[in-house]
């Protein structure tokens, strides 16, 4: 039963590096030989695999970012032969192509694991009853989050897409014991508890499995723990790839181990691209070194991290991160799912049909959630002198982006030599 594997995650710093290493040539190698966006950019910067004796000497190797998926779109950037692929995964990209990613049966017997690990060090067990509720834009998350529970023998009751008071009814009906969700969508069921006049002791949750939004600094998680008689536990993973727990909280609640055996991490200043002093901030630079289908060479992730010095009580030898709010990209992460100007955008050309005459992007909050509020210039093509036409087409926008990126959005008009006037 995959829960903790001491020989893998004690390693001591020395053995760690060392199969890092062996795990970086291989992977390495194999992106060289099998993907020829991988083998252009390393020959462009006459880089020969073979050259990386060190884990320092992965610092000449180019960055991917999030652009190169678009780009290569659909299959570009696998590394297996589709027959070897099991599943497919697609998520937002930065322009109209999504982000696609595959998985080898090795590859899910990987993540398996690592959910379960993951799982497994918040005392999550096969005693336990675990809900999934996550945005739709997160579903592949859920897929991952099943497994994993699944694997370790808890009981699952799998990602549905159901409104606020449904969950809420299945977490008292169905004795839910373990909730993974976003803190934003659990602040809003806790909330919908206490308006319904339930007390938190007519429920069996003990644990919450924070997923997809940066740890709050005003203490939201600190406000669920108390209110809800439960504890908090926070997840660090990749809604486009490769998936969910990728690093995770121990029971000492000091920083997210990061899965070093499977991942390969740098902090780099942004501006600079070289890599921060201990313990600064920074944006986190990710390296495959299991991923057989798609893998990951110097994957800027656009999340800011600091890596958290000295050893952890509890005694796994994973390092420590502490993960921030702050972004080093443009990215909106709504309800935990990432967004970009430029992708948006397009996508309402696409669905206008011509180019919009001015655009602002703005996250706003009602109640507890975040949503996506466009404001939109106002021309020939959209205006109408009728009130219930313009209030049609308002809605009509709202719901096909909401369609297209798995989270609420809201349309308001606006004259379009305004935006100039406000610096938009």
């Amino acid at each position: 039963m995959p829960i903790r594997n001491p020989a893998v995650e004690c390693l001591d710093f020395e053995g760690r590096g060392q199969q890092q290493l062996e795990r970086l040539q291989s992977t390495l190698n194999r992106a060289y030989k099998n993907v020829p966006f991988y083998r252009n950019q390393l020959t462009e910067h006459r880089i020969d695999p073979l050259q990386i004796e060190n884990l320092s000497d992965l610092a000449s190797v180019p960055f991917t970012d999030r652009s190169h998926f678009s780009e290569h779109y659909p299959y570009g950037l696998f590394a297996v032969p589709l027959r070897d692929v099991v599943r497919i995964h697609t998520a937002q990209g930065t322009s109209l192509n999504p982000v696609v990613s595959g998985y080898t049966k090795q590859d899910l017997v990987v993540w398996r694991e690592l959910v379960a690990r993951a799982l497994a060090a918040a005392g999550v067990s096969g005693s336990d009853i675990l809900q999934i509720h996550l945005e739709v834009g997160l579903t592949n998350w859920g897929r991952e989050y099943k497994d994993g529970a699944e694997a370790i023998e808890a009981s699952v009751i799998p990602l549905t897409n159901l409104p606020p008071e449904k969950q809420l009814m299945i977490l008292k009906d169905y004795r839910t014991s373990v909730l993974v969700t976003t803190a934003s969508a659990a602040a809003e069921l806790m909330d919908l508890l206490f308006r319904s006049n339930l007390n938190p002791n007519e429920l069996a949750l003990k644990t919450l499995v924070l997923v997809g939004e940066a740890p709050d600094p005003g203490g939201l998680a600190a406000q669920l723990e108390e209110r809800l008689h439960v504890r908090a536990w926070t997840h660090y993973g990749l809604s486009e790839v490769p998936g969910p727990a990728l690093a995770f909280e121990c029971d000492e609640r000091s920083g997210l181990h990061l899965s070093e055996d499977h991942f390969l991490a740098e902090v780099i200043d942004p501006a600079g691209d070289v890599a921060v002093e201990p313990g600064m901030p920074g944006e986190l630079v990710l390296t495959t070194l299991t991923t057989r289908a798609f893998p990951l060479i110097r994957y800027r992730t656009g999340d800011k991290v600091r890596w958290l010095e000295g050893p952890c009580p509890c005694g796994r030898t994973l390092r420590r991160m502490e993960w921030l709010r702050e972004r080093s990209d443009e990215a909106m992460v709504i309800r935990g799912v990432k967004v970009y100007p430029r992708q948006l955008k397009a996508l309402l050309q696409r669905i206008l049909g011509h180019e919009p005459q001015g655009t602002r992007f703005q996250i706003q909050r009602t109640g507890r959630r975040d949503h996506l509020v466009v404001w939109l210039g106002v021309d020939e093509l959209i205006f109408s002198d009728e009130i219930k036409e313009m209030e049609q087409t308002s809605l009509r926008l709202g719901s096909e982006m909401a369609m297209e990126l798995g989270i609420p959005v809201r349309i308001q008009f606006k004259e379009p030599g305004s935006f100039e006037a406000d610096g938009s």
